[in-house]
C-alpha cells in the first residue's frame, strides 16, 4: 500500500538538513527543523532564507530546540554529526511515532546501524550528494546537486515487500519535492563510495582551506587524492565490498566538476573552529585499516594532520 508521508522533522538541522528540509516544505509539505537556538531564532522571525540557483527565497516553516518536537512525524531526516549519532539515536527513541521512517543523511558508513541499535523504527541509509554552506544562522547557500541514493539497510537479506514500497514511496516523495533519488539494491556500496569521495576531499580541503576546483587544478593534489582513493578501495575489498578502482577515480574526478566552488564540510568546520567528523572519514579507513592489516598511510597522515589542527582550537 502507497504511504504519503504527511509531516516531516529534520533532526540535527544544519547546511544539509536544512536543505532538504527547505526543499520538502517549498513543495508545501510540513516541515520542522530541530537545530541550535541561533538558527531556530532566525528561522522563526524571518523564515529560512534559501539561495539557491541566483535565486533567494524565504521559506516559512517551524523550528525548534527542542528533540520532543519531532513527535507526530512519519519521517524524520537524521543529520547530526556522525560524532553524535549514538547519542542523538538514543535522545530520539521515545519519541519517535511507531511507523515513522528514519533516514540517515549523514557522512560516514557506520551511521545507519548504529541508529538502528537505539530505535526500533525502520532505518533507510541515504547516500547524501549536494554543495551547501550555512554562513549564517537561518541562511543556506546551494552549490550543487543535491540528490539522493537510498536502499534497504540490511541488503544481504532480501528487502520484503513493505520495504521495498516505503523506500519507493519516499523516492516518490522527495522527486515531487524535486529532490531526484535513486534507489540502490547494494546501499553499502554506495555509501563506501562516498566515503571514498569524502576521504579524498574533505581533509585537503580542509587543511588548505580550498575549493574542489583548487585542489583539481594541482597534479600533485590529484595524485594525492588518487593515493587515497586506492586505500580506500582496498578496505573495501577486505570488508566484502565491491568498489572497483577505476571507476572510484572517475567519480572522485567527477565530483571536483560537478561542485567546482565547494569548501568541503571538513572545512567549513574548520573555518569556524569547530569539531569536524573527520574521525568517521579519513580515520576510519585509518582505524579499520589497522584492525585489518590494510596499509592507509595517506589517510593517517591526513587524519593526524586535521586533529593536529583541531587540537589548536581554543578549548580543545
Amino acid at each position: 500500500m502507497t504511504h504519503r508521508f504527511q509531516t516531516v522533522a529534520v533532526v540535527g538541522a544544519g547546511a544539509v538538513g536544512s536543505f532538504f528540509g527547505a526543499m520538502l516544505a517549498r513543495a508545501g509539505h510540513r516541515v520542522t527543523l530541530i537545530g541550535r537556538a541561533a538558527h531556530v531564532q532566525a528561522i522563526e522571525r524571518d523564515g529560512l532564507r534559501l539561495e539557491m540557483a541566483g535565486r533567494v527565497e524565504s521559506i516559512r516553516m517551524a523550528a525548534s530546540e527542542d528533540l520532543a518536537a519531532l513527535r507526530g512525524a512519519d519521517l524524520v531526516l537524521f543529520s547530526v554529526k556522525s560524532t553524535d549519532t549514538q547519542t542523538v539515536a538514543s535522545q530520539i527513541a521515545p519519541h519517535l511515532d511507531p511507523g515513522a521512517l528514519v533516514v540517515s543523511l549523514q557522512n560516514g558508513v557506520e551511521n545507519a546501524p548504529t541508529i538502528a541499535r537505539h530505535v526500533s523504527q525502520i532505518v533507510v541509509p541515504a547516500v547524501v550528494y549536494v554543495a551547501t554552506a550555512m554562513p549564517a544562522p537561518g541562511c543556506v547557500q546551494h552549490h550543487g546537486r543535491g540528490d539522493l541514493v537510498i536502499g534497504a539497510l540490511r541488503a544481504e537479506a532480501a528487502p520484503d515487500e513493505a520495504t521495498t514500497q516505503r523506500l519507493q514511496d519516499l523516492a516518490d516523495f522527495f522527486a515531487a519535492a524535486h529532490v531526484p533519488v535513486r534507489i540502490s539494491d547494494d546501499v553499502t556500496a554506495e555509501l563506501w563510495s562516498k566515503l571514498m569521495v569524502n576521504c579524498a576531499y574533505n581533509a585537503i580541503s580542509g587543511l588548505a582551506q580550498a575549493s574542489y576546483a583548487q585542489l583539481a587544478a594541482l597534479p600533485s593534489i590529484r595524485a594525492l587524492q588518487q593515493a587515497v582513493v586506492r586505500e580506500v578501495v582496498a578496505l573495501a575489498d577486505a570488508e566484502g565490498v565491491q568498489l572497483p578502482l577505476q571507476p572510484a577515480l572517475e567519480a572522485m574526478e567527477r565530483i571536483a566538476v560537478a561542485m567546482p566552488a565547494q569548501l568541503s564540510s571538513t572545512a567549513q568546520d574548520m573555518a569556524r573552529s569547530k569539531p569536524s567528523e573527520i574521525d568517521h572519514l579519513n580515520g576510519f579507513v585509518a582505524r579499520r585499516g589497522r584492525e585489518l592489516g590494510i596499509p592507509t598511510p595517506v589517510n593517517e597522515t591526513l587524519h593526524a594532520l586535521v586533529k593536529l589542527v583541531e587540537a589548536g582550537y581554543a578549548g580543545a
